[in-house]
């Protein structure tokens, strides 16, 4: 699904007034809200009975089901409301593809299960003309770091924990915790620099 605007920030994809719950599920009748209704919404709303606007891009019928969201420069910008990547997964959506993201945004994706693919922007470009052309079509692999589009083929590059994030049911203690002989290995060299630590500091 094609999003070409720049500097969308976390208050355009998940509006506040809506981010009165803890719950990870249940907000992806409210992803990009503001752009998506004709007519306003609060949390009272039924937003089966509001009036999608035709013109915008996630109300196009060809595109429903689209778990590929490709973006401009600077997508999840602004706040770091986790919420925006809830509402994202909960539409549908299992990666965003754009040239940059906020920091904060990037982090909360691949801890919530949405892969933040960075491409540079001639290769965004392209693949906007592609999507211009007719409903586009790309296969992504986490672990090789490729995003195929029909012949074509981009690299990505992911950190391992995040790889490990969006291959595994894990959270961010357990793909830490995946890493504890070489934290044991790091405490032992600590101990035999500095001996006394273990004075201070008693397991």
């Amino acid at each position: 699904m094609p999003l070409d605007r720049p500097n969308v920030d976390t208050d355009a994809i998940f509006p506040k007034q809506y981010g009165r719950s803890t719950a990870k599920s249940g907000y992806g009748a409210v992803l990009f809200d503001h752009w998506r209704y004709l007519d306003p919404g609060d949390l009272g709303s039924d937003h089966a009975l509001r009036r999608p606007d035709p013109d915008f891009v996630l109300n196009q019928p060809a595109l429903r089901g689209a778990t590929v969201l490709l973006a401009g420069p600077n997508f999840g910008c602004g706040s770091s409301r986790e919420h925006a990547v809830w509402a994202l997964r909960d539409y549908g959506f299992r990666a965003v593809v754009a040239p940059g993201f906020g920091d904060i945004f990037r982090q909360n994706c691949a801890l919530n299960g949405v892969a933040p693919i960075v491409l540079a922007e001639p290769e965004i470009r392209a693949l906007f003309d592609l999507a211009q052309a007719g409903v586009l079509t790309v296969t992504i692999d986490v672990d090789a770091g490729t995003l195929a589009a029909g012949p074509r083929v981009f690299r990505f590059t992911l950190t391992p924990r995040q790889r490990l994030l969006l291959t595994r049911d894990v959270d961010w203690i357990a793909a830490t915790l995946a890493h504890r002989e070489r934290i044991a290995a790091f405490e032992a060299r600590r101990l035999a620099r500095q001996p006394w630590l273990a004075k201070m500091f008693p397991s």
